[in-house]
C-alpha cells in the first residue's frame, strides 16, 4: 500500500480537487484508492466536506478522522472549540488499518500548519509514514515564492515532493504562462472549474491532467 500526503503553498490553493483528480486518475489504472481527511475546519451548514468532495468526484472510500466548527487551522481549531486535539499517531494507526493499493491523505492549509497535539504538521506526518508529498501551488502571481519555500522546507526534512497547480485558468494571463515555465517540474495541471463537472466527465478527464 503506498502513502501520498497533498498538501499546499497556501490555503485555498485547490488541494481538494487535486486529491479527488489523482484518486480518479488512479482508480482509472485500476488502483483501490482511500482518501483521508484527518481534520475537517469550518463547515457552514449544509456545505460539503472535503472527504464528501473527494468521494463524489473520484468514487472513492474516504475517511475523516476529526470535525471542528471554527473556521481556523485544526490545532486553533480544537482550542477555541473546546474539543480534543488530534494526535499524530491516531492518523498514523488510522492508515495502517487501511485496505488499498493508494492512500491519499489531504492536509490543511500549508505544510507548517499544526495539525493536533504538540503542534504536528503535515510534513512531520510524510517524515513518520516515510511518504512522499504532493504540493498544490497557484497559477497566478506570488506563486513562485511561495512555492520555492515549501520545497525548500521538504527538501530540509529529507523528504520528496512533486507540484500541481491546483487551477488553471480557461485564459491565462502573462504570468499565469511564465510561472508555468519557471516553476519545478509540474507534474499535473488541473483545469479551473474542475470541481464543478458532473462525476463522470471528472473521472474520465482526471488522468489526462498528469505527466505518465
Amino acid at each position: 500500500m503506498r502513502t501520498v500526503l497533498v498538501t499546499g503553498t497556501d490555503t485555498g490553493v485547490g488541494k481538494t480537487i487535486v486529491t479527488a483528480a489523482l484518486a480518479a486518475a488512479a482508480v482509472a489504472r485500476g488502483e483501490r484508492v482511500v482518501m483521508v481527511k484527518p481534520a475537517q475546519t469550518g463547515l457552514a451548514p449544509g456545505e460539503e466536506s472535503d472527504a464528501e468532495t473527494v468521494a463524489r468526484l473520484a468514487g472513492v472510500r474516504t475517511v475523516e478522522l476529526t470535525r471542528y466548527p471554527d473556521p481556523l487551522a485544526p490545532r486553533t481549531a480544537a482550542r477555541t472549540s473546546g474539543l480534543p486535539e488530534l494526535g499524530m499517531k491516531t492518523v498514523v494507526d488510522a492508515v495502517a488499518d487501511l485496505d488499498g493499493d493508494l492512500v491519499l491523505i489531504e492536509g490543511a492549509g500549508g505544510l507548517l500548519v499544526q495539525l493536533g497535539e504538540d503542534g504536528w504538521t503535515i510534513a512531520d506526518l510524510a517524515a513518520a509514514l516515510d511518504a512522499p508529498l504532493v504540493v498544490v501551488a497557484r497559477a497566478g502571481l506570488g506563486t513562485l515564492n511561495h512555492t520555492a519555500l515549501t520545497l525548500e522546507a521538504i527538501d530540509r526534512r529529507g523528504l520528496t515532493a512533486e507540484v500541481v497547480i491546483g487551477s488553471w485558468p480557461a485564459e491565462p494571463e502573462l504570468a499565469h504562462r511564465t510561472n508555468r515555465e519557471d516553476l519545478p517540474p509540474v507534474t499535473g495541471i488541473v483545469p479551473e472549474g474542475a470541481g464543478s463537472m458532473t462525476p463522470t466527465a471528472f473521472r474520465a478527464a482526471a488522468p489526462s491532467w498528469f505527466t505518465p
